[in-house]
């Protein structure tokens, strides 16, 4: 039996889990992980965590394991829910003055978009109120950028992203456009609602018990890649939607709130293929310089 006396302390218990990382080869990896270490431990003395919360919380983060797949990202709703993206979001992307402002990537992101001509639709099968969105791509000082590649998705009237539905074409509600020569684009989409994040898992759960709600204002997700500029990670949120004071993850901008005007269905400027009413967005995303000749775009830690 090991006496009081040469029972180790927590501050011991902490210091040795520190030093256990000291001879790690890289140099930011050391930081990270000694870092990371210091703060957990202050976090459990912080609330004198017990044995049971422990095994609570080792229990939900194997159910968060177990729930998360190809098509489901718990671990970023977790990150979502708890500010930790938008943390993240602020730090890496102190937006320049002019710029349009980043958010977050969210967990429905899916790679290899099909690249669609100008004007085309996003629509697979009928999702709403047809969206006419158009705009430019410039740099900060007003050139416009040509070859730009916008990367959009959203959800349909059903709340749902072609990911999380089963009876959608996987394409559907996203795509892949290239700018012109002025650095314009356009496409169709459908005017996004707002939605619940997915709850029935971890996440809900936490939602629920803290008296939290799981909704997200209605926006349209963009994604803009030029050569020599900061790849853009942003939304479009619609200025009629709920929720847009208290996005579940925090993720709404001032500067990000744009007005859909409503049009008619005899508007003579309506786009061909849309034959109802429709909503018409006008929209300039100002990219920022990068010292990297393309700057990637990282994915939960893969980079496109």
């Amino acid at each position: 039996m090991t006496s009081s006396s040469t029972r180790l302390s927590p501050t011991e218990i902490t210091r040795q889990a520190v030093d256990s990382f000291a001879a790690t080869p890289d140099a930011r990896s050391r930081e990270i992980l000694q870092s990371l270490v210091t703060h957990l431990h202050a976090f459990v003395t912080d609330v004198g965590l017990t044995e049971r919360e422990w095994a609570d919380a080792v229990a939900v983060l194997t159910a968060t394991g177990h729930i998360t797949d190809d098509r489901r990202q718990e671990f970023v709703l977790w990150s979502d829910t708890l500010g930790v993206s938008m943390l993240v979001d602020a730090l890496a992307h102190p937006s320049p003055g002019g710029a349009t402002e980043s958010t977050i990537l969210g967990p429905f992101y899916v790679p290899g978009s099909p690249l669609r001509e100008h004007g085309a639709d996003i629509a697979e099968q009928e999702a709403g109120t047809p969206a006419w969105i158009r705009g430019r791509v410039r740099s900060l000082d007003g050139t416009p950028i040509a070859g730009a590649e916008l990367d959009v998705w959203q959800n349909g009237d059903n709340e749902l992203y072609a990911v999380q539905d089963p009876d959608a074409p996987d394409d559907h509600l996203r795509g892949r456009f290239l700018t012109d020569d002025d650095g314009g684009f356009s496409f169709r989409a459908v005017r996004p609602v707002p939605y619940r994040i997915p709850d029935d898992g971890p996440v809900g759960r936490m939602l629920a018990a803290t008296g939290r709600h799981p909704w997200r204002p209605a926006h349209i997700h963009v994604v803009v890649r030029a050569a020599g500029h900061a790849t853009l990670t942003t939304h479009l949120f619609d200025a009629e939607s709920h929720h847009l004071h208290d996005d579940t993850v925090f993720a709404v901008k001032p500067t990000l709130v744009h007005s859909f005007a409503a049009r008619a269905a005899d508007d003579p400027a309506r786009p061909p293929g849309i034959e109802e009413s429709w909503v018409e967005l006008e929209i300039d995303l100002v990219l920022a310089p990068s010292d990297h000749p393309a700057d990637p775009f990282v994915d939960g830690g893969r980079t496109h």
